[in-house]
């Protein structure tokens, strides 16, 4: 990146430089990733032809001027909950990393629960990733988990992060300059762009209870998972009786997401053929994982 004429790993910036962020063919030396501060950022041809590589059909071309490449329609439908609209505000994904997931996630795991470190480590752990593997970690919000699963396949992998949210989005992209081994893809969890087998793992963290079909987002992300390989998830608990019912019900219906019973997911992993299922139960938490056969 090359910023007041510094040169820092595969980016380029350069003030006022202009582009419509079309996309087409497959001859291209730099592609426009964003509009930062006044300057716009490049990247390299690799890189893009990597994520380029995993869709399935091949888009004829593709937005990339806000700095990712945008597979949605402006006006996307996504379900119209107090919880959708506050991840597609412009505020949530400023405070998200730091203050908003960290506190609605002690929340709902728990005194007991993994701290926000603690559930990175839980995913590369279940993960189970090398060097050169390929990640996708839908519902990416501003990447902060996408970016330290880069760190688990360097050299030579690749971790694709997607999100239905632009906001979201353009955090993503403003903390990822430094890191050529992400790419970021704006697309629609419940019908995944992805050539089948495309992934060694898949992430999705404290999303899938807010999706409007999640049984069509689990499905497409056991689609688009290599045979052998890990699946993470942390959902939505809903305790079975008790005042712990009661209040997982309430969280429901005032957020609009839905709560998973205790055997739901797990349930749902192995009806679809997943192996090695583990699971883990905090609060209003659960984290699971699995192995694809």
């Amino acid at each position: 990146m090359k910023i007041l004429g510094r040169s820092i790993g595969r980016f380029a910036v350069r003030p006022g430089a202009h582009s419509t962020g079309r996309v087409s063919g497959w001859h291209i030396s730099h592609l426009p990733f964003s509009r930062l501060l006044g300057k716009t950022v490049y990247m390299t041809e690799p890189a893009v032809n990597r994520l380029r590589a995993l869709l399935d059909p091949m888009p004829a071309s593709m937005d990339t001027s806000h700095g990712y490449l945008d597979l949605l329609e402006a006006r996307h439908e996504v379900p119209d909950t107090i919880t959708q609209r506050l991840m597609r505000s412009s505020v949530v994904p400023v405070i998200y990393e730091r203050a908003w997931r960290p506190l609605l996630g002690r929340l709902a795991k728990g005194l007991t629960g993994p701290s926000m470190a603690g559930e990175r480590q839980y995913v590369r752990g279940q993960l189970r990733l090398k060097p050169g593997h390929t990640v996708l970690d839908l519902a990416c919000g501003p990447g902060n988990f996408t970016r330290d699963l880069a760190g688990a396949v360097r050299p030579g992998g690749l971790v694709v992060g997607v999100d239905a949210s632009p906001t979201m989005l353009a955090r993503a992209i403003a903390d990822t300059l430094d890191h050529p081994e992400v790419g970021y893809l704006r697309g629609d969890a419940e019908r995944l762009p992805f050539a089948d087998a495309s992934f060694d793992a898949v992430c999705c963290f404290a999303a899938l209870h807010m999706f409007g079909d999640p049984w069509a987002a689990l499905d497409h992300m056991i689609r688009v998972l290599r045979p052998g390989g890990r699946i993470a998830l942390l959902v939505s608990h809903r305790p079975e009786s008790g005042l712990g019912a009661a209040i997982g019900s309430a969280i429901g219906t005032a957020s609009g997401q839905r709560m998973f019973g205790q055997n739901e997911i797990h349930d749902a992993l192995a009806q679809r053929g997943l192996t090695d299922i583990r699971q883990y139960i905090t609060g209003f938490a659960q984290f699971l994982s699995a192995s694809k056969a």
